[in-house]
């Protein structure tokens, strides 16, 4: 790093020295090439102004405190704007350093001992479920990646250990307080989770991910299908290969006669039942149509399969 120049400008809460201390120590953080917005936002203080994926620590650690200093003013950013950027670090650095040893004590734990994971096998969720399939926000699934936390087991055993000496906000708070409490509503916002049920459902993870479209983006999907989101394309059909057995089971309700609107019926929202509809109907297309009832007069086989059985109506 370049030696700091001795000007520096007056009415800042941070000094050179403190500008020095902390780019030197957050040069080997790994959140080095983190957005700024984006760490700000784990940190639930100010927004930070500059909304640029590229606007990362490593865009100013290199810099000395008087062109760190000028770099901002260059942007149009008040004098304050220095001493928020010197926040950002340190709060980031005392949230990041305890995380390797806590990862390293908590991988150690059997999982008898983390109810986390308990909670998970009693709700038959499993471990391994990918954390890219939840509905956690951008920035918790960027901190997700960032920390190598690929499935909710991962999730578990390192927030576990995170949460006794750590605060955290936002949705990454939000689900680890749902599978501590195990409180099924609020699983059921970030999570495939049938609330009043056990594990997880290709149903709801299609729904979850029609939820976080925009209306112009569900009724392209509805109208014109053809012009689909590649990555909504993309995501549903890893959620089907995912949900490989429970797409099998609707393939031999709809071929038995049931039909998918029906099983869609769970989500309790006609709108949202249309778009996962449209977008789970091209993965079911190998479904051959319903068998007719004889000419000759001979009766209906009586057994519709158990999601007939459970969805009819009077």
């Amino acid at each position: 790093m370049r030696p700091t120049s001795p000007h520096q400008p007056t009415k800042l809460r941070h000094t050179a020295k403190d500008w020095d201390d902390i780019r030197g120590a957050f040069s080997m953080s790994i959140m080095v090439d983190t957005p700024l917005y984006s760490l700000a936002q784990n940190l639930e203080g100010p927004e930070w102004p500059i909304k640029d994926k590229k606007e990362t620590p490593a865009l100013y650690i290199d810099l000395t405190f008087a062109e760190a200093y000028e770099s901002l003013v260059a942007k149009g950013q008040p004098m304050e704007r220095f001493d928020q950027l010197v926040d950002i670090l340190k709060e980031t650095l005392a949230f990041d350093n305890p995380f390797g040893d806590m990862v390293a004590q908590a991988a150690v734990s059997t999982e008898r001992d983390n109810p986390l994971l308990k909670n998970m096998t009693r709700l038959e969720i499993p471990e391994e479920f990918p954390i890219e399939f939840t509905a956690l926000q951008e920035n918790t699934l960027e901190f997700c990646s960032l920390e190598k936390l690929g499935t909710l087991g991962q999730f578990a055993v390192f927030a576990q250990g995170l949460s006794q000496a750590v605060i955290v906000g936002g949705d990454f708070r939000g689900l680890l307080n749902a599978l501590s409490h195990v409180d099924e509503p609020a699983l059921a916002k970030y999570l495939p989770f049938r609330p009043g049920k056990k594990g997880l459902h290709l149903i709801e993870a299609v729904a979850l991910t029609v939820r976080s479209l925009t209306p112009e983006q569900r009724a392209i999907v509805i109208s014109k299908p053809s012009q689909v989101h590649p990555a909504t394309r993309d995501r549903v059909a890893r959620l089907v290969a995912y949900f490989m057995d429970q797409k099998a089971e609707l393939v031999a309700q709809i071929a038995s006669g049931s039909s998918l609107a029906r099983a869609l019926v769970v989500i309790g929202d006609p709108a949202l039942e249309t778009v996962v509809n449209a977008l789970l109907t091209p993965h079911l297309k190998n479904v051959p149509a319903p068998v007719s009832v004889a000419k000759s007069g001979s009766q209906p086989k009586s057994g519709k399969g158990w999601f007939s059985r459970l969805f009819s109506r009077s």
